[in-house]
């Protein structure tokens, strides 16, 4: 089992930059694909960024494709989200998530989930 614990939300300006943080416990984090997922008030939860268990895969939403990128640290079981040039759209509160097996962008294939961090991009 994983416990996983995200930072690095805040408020932020239009065009700027903020690298979220996914913290996990256990030993076996090396194992997991992680992603992450957002959620805008009123909107349906979607897959952002996505990243198999030895880093060597990611995936990206066509929304953020080139402005975020999604990294891992398997010494410090820490998965990054680094998002630059920021938009209004990006507001939204962000999720990370683990599951044994491959990488997917599908919500249901993931078992752990963190509690969320809000990002906010003003105009």
């Amino acid at each position: 089992q994983v416990q996983l614990v995200e930072s690095g939300g805040g408020l932020v300006q239009a065009g700027g930059s903020l690298r979220l943080s996914c913290a996990a416990s256990g030993r076996t984090f090396s194992t997991y694909a992680v992603s992450w997922f957002r959620q805008a008030p009123g909107k349906e939860r979607e897959f952002a960024a996505g990243i198999n268990r030895s880093g060597g895969i990611t995936d990206y939403a066509n929304s953020v494709k080139g402005r975020f990128t999604i990294s891992r640290d398997n010494a410090k079981n820490t998965v990054y989200l680094e998002m630059n040039s920021l938009k209004p759209e990006d507001t939204a509160v962000y999720y990370c998530a683990a599951r044994l097996g491959p990488l997917t962008v599908s919500m249901n294939g993931y078992n752990y989930w963190g509690q969320g961090t809000q990002v906010t991009v003003s105009s």
